[in-house]
């Protein structure tokens, strides 16, 4: 992991100190709301439905167990709303329904406190904290060398990568190194502070595009040209949202040490023609799509600008590579006893703990190590949550088990990167008591879902107890496995925070006549090995009440298995099939559920 140096804890400290001066003069009423909402947003601090939601920055997904526990001491201590607020929340929530499900049976909102949410962004939140304690978090947070520093504005966000970034067997080179001299770069930078809308980088250093590149600002793919020289793949201008779109190629191979000097232009030409009079057009790739060549050629000229007239202010050199890179050599792991753990035969023989290594544990690098998943997907929590007391036992975990470290994922779960394969029946075991070794990695279960209208003011309709009657339907693993695996992904909003469009299945909350709508989407893709090419899914008919999502998820699914081939003992993937066949069967069935569900009602 990176190492700050006293710079950095220094530079942080120095923010929480000049946040907790303006929060005082806010509460004094000598500093106006108007002039204070820029100031508590730039460090991470939002305003959400019922109350102030904060964003931590968690770099490219690492996470230390020391970061873990003081995460855990806040979900414990500082994310407890007051009892008139909680109440409040509650009965509103409670006013709107529960989701019946299929067979009997309802689903409701888990509006509860003490919790951390892992976000597909790689960062952690919490939505209870009351402001007036936000100084006290942010100097808690500086303890250990974290913040909330541009997690939101229109600024460049949080760099996100894979989660086995300098684990992963197919690894063409670590972009973490990379990540990191991106995040000093793009930290306070004076000239993108604020650029017509937020921005995102993820970068990817392996064969495998498992950090969604093609839905980002930028995407960045470490790749070697036929020289064997190394550098970058560069892509622009995808994103979600209202008009989804994904990235353009503008360069095919670009030095590695010419990086900045490249985004700098990118971002520049994006600063200088953005739109700034419609911020649902604001984003870079309105700009690249509506620009096309011009804009690519306006890049190009720029970063010949910065190269020749400005010398190539940015270039990175080796020494500065070696520098950071030095952090992110793999960690001296413990000798390990010659006998770990004289039940590991019976446990070897467990179809639970098989089933577990076939999906919650990965290949690594180092033979003798593994990279596992810690699931925080189960029933009765909402996806990516985690409790004080979970936080305290993933950093028991990672200490344990993981040489201190842990990453967060895409997908809202925790991998441990550094795993002993001869430790994996301790760590099952641990795991398991636990409640987070659940087998259902890549399942249906394993599902995205973002906050939705029970915390975010933003969102037209709920998402979590359409996950939770989803998770309450398909609780038995064997039929998990058997549908295989699948990518479900569930946004309260047309913001996509839960990136409904790039899910095999994709749940889209609408507001219709000021009730709770839900419009199902078929056929996205991240751009991963099983999803095949980055695409936005199609929409299934017109949109769904809450009480018709389950069965259409279930005709759906039902429509798979009857539709899919196998090959050998392989059966096809929801998406192969989909692809396949088409849409048509897989609406017709949609569609009916709804008459169905209808005819009961």
């Amino acid at each position: 992991m990176y190492q700050y140096t006293e710079f950095d804890r220094q530079f942080v400290r120095a923010r929480a100190a000049q946040y907790r001066d303006q929060l005082e003069r806010n509460l004094r009423g000598e500093l106006g709301e108007d002039e204070f909402r820029p100031l508590r947003l730039q460090n991470g601090w939002y305003i959400q439905r019922y109350a102030p939601m904060l964003r931590i920055a968690v770099p490219y997904g690492e996470i230390s167990s020391a970061q873990l526990r003081v995460l855990a001491r806040i979900a414990r201590e500082y994310d407890q709303p007051t009892a008139d607020i909680f109440a409040d929340a509650r009965a509103k929530q409670d006013a709107l329904g529960p989701v019946p499900l299929p067979g009997g049976g309802f689903a409701h909102s888990r509006l509860t406190a003490g919790y951390g949410h892992f976000t597909t962004r790689q960062n952690v939140q919490f939505n209870w904290i009351p402001l007036a304690k936000s100084a006290d978090v942010m100097e808690l947070l500086a303890s250990v060398d974290m913040h909330g520093i541009q997690t939101s504005g229109n600024c460049i966000r949080n760099i996100t990568t894979d989660a086995t970034a300098g684990v992963a067997p197919d690894e063409i080179a670590d972009p973490r190194p990379f990540c990191e001299i991106l995040r000093q770069w793009s930290t306070l930078h004076p000239e993108f502070a604020f650029l017509p809308r937020k921005f995102k980088i993820a970068v990817s250093g392996a064969a495998e595009d498992r950090a969604a590149t093609f839905w980002h600002d930028v995407g960045l793919h470490l790749v070697k040209n036929p020289g064997g020289e190394l550098g970058f793949r560069v892509l622009v201008g995808g994103g979600m949202g209202r008009t989804p779109v994904t990235a353009t190629v503008i360069r095919e191979f670009l030095p590695w040490d010419q990086v900045l000097n490249y985004l700098e232009a990118v971002v520049r030409v994006y600063n200088r023609w953005g739109r700034r009079d419609n911020m649902y057009k604001a984003r870079i790739k309105i700009l690249v799509k509506a620009e096309g060549q011009r804009y690519i050629d306006e890049v190009e000229a720029e970063y010949a600008s910065i190269v020749e007239a400005d010398g190539a202010p940015h270039t990175i050199t080796q020494a500065e590579l070696d520098r950071v890179s030095a952090c992110f050599v793999p960690p001296r792991l413990s000798a390990a006893p010659a006998k770990l753990h004289p039940e590991s035969d019976q446990i070897d023989l467990d179809p639970a703990y098989q089933r577990w290594l076939q999906t919650n544990v990965g290949a690594h690098q180092d033979p003798q190590l593994r990279a596992v998943t810690l699931s925080f997907k189960r029933l009765g929590q909402a996806p990516g949550d985690a409790t004080g007391e979970q936080l305290d036992i993933a950093a028991d975990l990672a200490e344990r088990f993981s040489a201190g470290e842990a990453r967060v994922t895409h997908d809202q779960n925790l991998l441990l990167p550094w795993v002993r394969a001869e430790e994996l029946p301790a760590l099952w075991q641990a795991a398991r008591k636990a409640g987070l070794a659940k087998a259902n990695i890549g399942l249906l279960t394993d599902m995205i879902a973002c906050p939705g209208g029970d915390f975010c003011a933003l969102a037209n309709a709920r998402s979590l107890p359409i996950a939770e009657a989803i998770t309450q339907r398909y609780q038995d693993l064997d039929e998990l496995h058997d549908i295989g695996e699948i990518d479900l992904h569930i946004s309260g909003c047309i913001n996509s925070c839960g990136h409904h469009h790039s899910g095999h299945i994709g749940i889209l909350g609408v507001d219709k006549d000021g009730k709770e709508w839900y419009q199902v989407t078929l056929g996205g893709s991240d751009g991963s090995l099983l999803s095949g090419d980055p695409a936005a899914g199609k929409v299934v008919g017109p949109s769904f009440s809450a009480a018709e999502v389950p069965e259409v998820i279930e005709a759906v699914l039902d429509t798979y298995r009857r539709e899919r081939r196998s090959h050998g003992d392989k059966a096809e993937s929801f998406i192969e099939t989909l692809r396949r066949v088409g849409p048509d069967p897989f609406k017709a069935a949609a569609n009916g559920a709804r008459l169905a569900a209808k005819e009961v009602a």
